[in-house]
């Protein structure tokens, strides 16, 4: 059985997994400490991982989430969403996560349940120092998609 533990020190330890869901480490930096790191252990073997933040009182914004690669395609995604739900379950409204404008990303969190709510144009080529590409595309906008808790 998966189960998520939350890690409060020493969260750049786990940064190899952090770079797989955001590529460059001073964009992690912005929200890695204000947000709660938890890693994802099934029979002590690591998982994922996942960074959670407060944004207001309704909302909590998942900022990262990987899995370790030999374990993609597995339902460990949805299950890590799934935990992340269930604990946020009663302390916010809304879940939300931010993802690029990718044809592989968007549908995984519509299958979670997420649903578009709006997007920031222009953000990677704002924010990150190239180019970053998913899927054979790249990406451009970040759609964030927000879910019912």
């Amino acid at each position: 059985m998966m189960k998520l533990k939350l890690v409060n020190e020493d969260k750049k330890r786990y940064i190899d997994l952090l770079l797989l869901a955001d590529e460059q480490e001073n964009m992690i930096d912005q929200y890695l400490e204000r947000g709660d790191l938890y890693i994802f252990e099934e029979k002590q073997k690591l998982i994922g991982v996942c960074v959670v933040t407060k944004e207001n009182e309704d909302i909590y914004e998942i900022k990262n989430m990987a899995v370790a690669p030999h374990l993609k395609r597995k339902g460990y995604g949805k299950k890590m969403i799934q935990l992340v739900e269930d604990f946020y379950k009663g302390r916010a409204r809304k879940l939300q996560v931010g993802t690029g404008d990718s044809p592989l990303t968007i549908p995984f969190y519509q299958a979670c349940g997420f649903h578009i709510s709006h997007q920031i144009d222009d953000f990677f080529v704002k924010h990150y120092d190239r180019p970053i590409y998913e899927g054979g595309k790249q990406l451009i906008h970040m759609v964030i998609l927000q879910k019912q808790l």
